[in-house]
């Protein structure tokens, strides 16, 4: 160990060197480890596991050079017009939108995409689409079109001979992991809009395309409007050592990430240990529950709705009334056998033992081609699963997937949905007003609905491009109403007007 600052530098490491965390507990260092680790390499301790992460230096200086490129183009944003800046959305925009510039992104694209599948990844959110591609183009629109907040006044205060003005100001670096969905990229870089400055790391699986997306749309576009080099910077890394360094840096003023859940929660833990505040957005899953007074017609609708891709506001669990089961579970599987239809693939049901009963014949003794991810696999239709495993998110790849079970009323089905969904979208087919204020009251979801589950989204319900949707998995949120979005990143600067030249206290 080499003397810094009167503490030591980490050179080596020995197997079952004990490394304390939490105060008064031990990690032991493993073989392989010990093995691995080199001079200017980081090791984090995730204090909720002990789980001891390990950062070569090489990672370690990819992340660091990026978010010292983010700090320092903050730095310049105080002198940066709205306008520059909605010229830079402008530029994105249209850089995007240009089929002679997109050829190279789609290109790389599609590489990322062809590696992912003879790797066995999913490539569900993976494929820049045409509609992808055009989502990404309106939401940087609206961004260009969003009359900025920054150095709006918050609140006054006059006082006898003098005026305080609370004004809005840029919170500073944000850092922002996510998983491999191109589209998000252009997301991300909402926070500009209020002065911000990122850096982000997509998902290994799209690190391609993200890496065309810099270079032939962003790079240009930040260049092109006047906005300072870094202003939007790519942690260019495929490992996920890059990410826990990237969260370890103290500079950044907010970390975001979503993504898988245990992946969210450990990155989570690492950004907090470092003082940074999160906003975490992990399990996806919706829930959806059909009353005793539920419109046939419109449960199954909804469900078709609910199941025409897989993102997180997927339905993922319907609860029917047992009043109704008889009738309404089979409308369920329609609407999943419609949505499957659509898709050209095979339905895959998860049923409870209370459901079982009211599944109609062909469902448990007929199979169908289910798309996974590592390729067809023929299975049965249906399945019977534990009540245990409500809550359980079904990452289907192309075959949409739900579990069903029967409750005693709704109250029974908010119950559940209280102790093992991941609080975040839930909706109620009910024709009772009352049965709806009593859903709203006691359901823990920060997004609540009577139909569709899809319509949570920042830009298609907001028209705010969204950082992420929070749940309420790991506490209430930071960000308006869940949905984290660009100009929700935001703190406030004090000024102060002096009137008489003799005010004194």
């Amino acid at each position: 160990m080499n003397a810094v600052d009167g503490s030591e530098e980490l050179t080596g490491l020995s197997e079952g060197q004990p490394i304390v965390f939490g105060g008064n507990r031990l990690a032991r260092v493993s073989a392989e480890l010990a093995a691995r680790f080199q001079p200017g390499d980081h090791v984090v301790v995730v204090s909720d596991s002990g789980e001891l992460l390990h950062i070569p230096a090489d990672e370690w200086a990819i992340a660091t050079g990026a978010v010292t490129r983010a700090v320092d183009a903050f730095a310049s944003m105080g002198a940066v017009s709205d306008v520059a800046v909605s010229e830079f959305y402008r530029l994105f925009a249209d850089l995007l939108a240009d089929d002679e510039r997109f050829a190279a992104i789609a290109e790389a694209n599609r590489s990322d995409i062809t590696s992912a599948r003879e790797r066995g990844r999913s490539t569900t959110r993976l494929e820049l689409t045409d509609n992808m591609r055009n989502d990404m183009v309106e939401g940087l629109r609206l961004w260009q079109q969003t009359t900025s907040t920054r150095d709006s006044v918050a609140e006054a205060v006059d006082h006898d001979g003098w005026r305080l003005e609370q004004r809005v100001a840029g919170l500073g670096v944000v850092g922002f992991i996510f998983e491999g969905r191109p589209n998000v990229f252009a997301d991300a870089c909402g926070v500009l809009r209020g002065g911000n400055t990122v850096v982000f790391r997509i998902g290994s699986d799209a690190l391609g395309t993200a890496r065309a997306i810099v270079t032939y749309a962003l790079d240009p576009a930040l260049e092109e409007a006047g906005l300072p080099a870094g202003a939007a910077s790519l942690v260019d890394s495929v490992a996920h050592a890059a990410g826990w360094a990237m969260f370890s840096d103290p500079r950044l003023s907010l970390a975001v990430a979503r993504g898988s859940g245990p992946v969210v929660a450990q990155l989570g833990t690492v950004a907090r240990q470092a003082g940074t505040p999160v906003s975490l957005h992990g399990t996806g899953g919706a829930w959806m529950v059909a009353a005793v007074s539920a419109d046939a017609d419109r449960l199954g609708a909804t469900v078709a709705a609910s199941l025409d891709r897989k993102v997180c506001n997927t339905v993922n669990t319907v609860c029917v009334h047992a009043e109704r089961a008889a009738e309404l579970v089979p409308v369920v599987l329609q609407g999943l056998a419609a949505a499957a239809d659509a898709r050209q693939a095979g339905p895959k049901a998860h049923i409870t033992a209370s459901a079982a009963p009211f599944v109609p014949d062909g469902w448990f003794d007929a199979e169908a081609d289910i798309v996974r991810a590592d390729g067809v696999q023929r299975e049965a239709k249906a399945d019977l699963i534990d009540d245990a495993r409500l809550g359980h998110e079904w990452e289907w790849e192309n075959s949409p997937e739900v579990t069903i079970t029967v409750v005693g009323s709704v109250d029974e089905a908010v119950e559940l949905f209280n102790q093992q969904a991941p609080s975040f979208v839930a909706s109620l087919i009910s024709d009772s007003d009352e049965e709806h204020e009593q859903f709203w009251a006691t359901i823990n979801a920060p997004f609540v609905g009577d139909g569709f589950t899809r319509w949570v989204d920042g830009q298609y319900a907001f028209n705010r491009p969204e950082l992420g949707l929070s749940n309420w998995q790991y506490g209430r949120l930071f960000g308006r109403g869940a949905v984290l979005s660009g100009d929700s990143v935001y703190t406030l600067r004090t000024r102060m007007w002096q009137g008489p030249d003799d005010l004194r206290r």
